[in-house]
């Protein structure tokens, strides 16, 4: 099938990679003509394991172009998927869809009968409805509009994307139903599930995902707190609970709580949506306070391992992106634990193994080192943020030689507390007993 995907962000570059590796012709679409040209040359705008030589072994086959002329791309196009970014709005939280708009109405320009118009952006419930008004304001009624939110990991997408736990669609006619399953024939092989909901129901979806897994997180964060007051360890917890099959063991891991492009946002756009239905959502607001006061706690962590100041410390700290195996930084939790300590005295030296381009953009007064053992040099403790699999296996006798102050604060839980006493750290895990214990 012919397909065009508007937006070359991580959802459309990833869908767009994806469905022309099942044999699909997909022709992506954004009006930033400098990524375009990048994207050409090979040059990839986000950091995703096999992202690059997809895109590549694609392009040369012709079945993924890269282009910044729409009506081009949806000529004869089946399916026109909509996946441009759904930032918060500054101030009330609530998804701003100011670019899913502008795309329908210049796609409204270009749009063939029949086509079938695809949502792929995290977007509120009701979002279709706009857009098929919208279309019709335009004087395009031939259409079908259609939901097919996302379940892409950042890091694991190409895995998520072929090998789905399924796949929503929310359609209101058979015409999409039938191009949707065409779209995704090549997953039924591995016996992917497709889920035809109504579109509202399909949209509802993903942020009910997101919600359910931030308040997992938030959970076992709170459970981690308890562990610490009672002298228990929340690793064992977290696996006797997950062993239950009804809880699983996913998001169950303590640490600095949950950031990135998805959570934070989508949590958010969800409270808004229930506001203005006017229905309180408790727990999912309960979760988002959690989560901000999660944070801040942990540069107060910090800042007990040294004594209770870091003013005039040293401090390193590893891992800056959100998460392992990406290079985002949106909403990491290292922007409010290094801004602090930053701001409270303390001189930062920090390593990412892919983020630092992304982080110079967003710190200032931080020393970005080239390896984790140079960030340790000298320093007063060393912050581990986001657990990268080269963090994994450090030689700690390395680091606590490194190291001035020989505090290891581990907010992921790496290390084996035993181990790292062993090799002359005073170590400071999350949930794992009495602080320093």
């Amino acid at each position: 099938m012919r397909i065009a995907m508007i937006g070359t962000g991580y959802v459309g570059l990833v869908s767009g990679a994806c469905f022309a590796d099942f044999g699909h012709h997909v022709a992506c679409v954004d009006k930033d003509s400098s990524k375009i040209d990048r994207l050409n040359a090979g040059v990839m705008p986000i950091w995703e394991p096999g992202l690059e030589g997809l895109v590549k072994s694609n392009a040369e086959r012709g079945r993924l172009t890269f282009t910044t002329d729409l009506p081009g791309a949806v000529e004869g196009a089946e399916a026109v998927f909509i996946a441009v970014g759904t930032p918060a709005r500054r101030g009330d939280g609530h998804a701003d869809l100011t670019f899913v708009f502008e795309a329908v109405r210049e796609l409204a320009k270009v749009i063939k009968p029949g086509t079938v118009v695809v949502t792929k952006s995290t977007v509120p419930v009701g979002t279709g409805d706009e857009i098929e008004r919208i279309l019709r304001e335009e004087g395009v009624t031939d259409v079908s509009v259609a939901s097919n939110p996302e379940f892409l990991r950042e890091g694991a997408a190409i895995a998520d994307f072929k090998h789905p736990d399924r796949i929503v669609v929310g359609a209101e006619d058979d015409r999409a139903q039938e191009v949707l399953r065409e779209i995704y024939r090549p997953l039924f092989l591995n016996r992917a599930p497709i889920l035809i909901t109504g579109r509202r129901t399909a949209e509802l979806t993903k942020y009910a995902a997101n919600a359910f897994l931030a308040v997992k997180i938030s959970f076992i964060n709170e459970i981690a707190d308890l562990c610490e007051a009672v002298d228990a360890d929340v690793q064992d917890v977290a696996r006797g609970i997950g062993l239950d099959n009804r809880i699983g063991p996913k998001f169950l891991h303590a640490g600095p709580g949950y950031g990135g492009s998805c959570f934070p946002k989508d949590t958010l756009a969800l409270l808004q949506t229930a506001d203005a239905a006017g229905v309180d959502q408790r727990i999912v607001r309960t979760t988002v306070e959690v989560n901000d006061d999660r944070k801040n706690d942990m540069v107060e962590r910090v800042a007990g391992a040294l004594g209770g100041d870091v003013a005039g410390k040293r401090v390193a700290v590893l891992g800056l992106a959100f998460k392992p195996n990406t290079d985002d930084m949106r909403e990491a939790p290292s922007i409010p634990i290094v801004t602090a300590l930053v701001e409270r005295g303390a001189q930062v030296s920090a390593y990412d193994p892919v983020a630092r381009e992304q982080a110079e953009k967003i710190f200032s007064g931080v020393e970005f080192s080239d390896d984790a053992y140079a960030a340790a040099e000298g320093a007063d403790a060393l912050v581990m943020v986001t657990e990268w699999d080269e963090f994994r296996a450090l030689d700690l006798e390395r680091v606590a030689g490194s190291l001035r102050g020989k505090v290891l604060v581990d907010l992921r839980n790496v290390y084996d507390p035993g181990e790292a006493e062993a090799a002359g750290l005073r170590y400071y895990g999350v949930g794992r007993g009495r602080p320093g214990s």
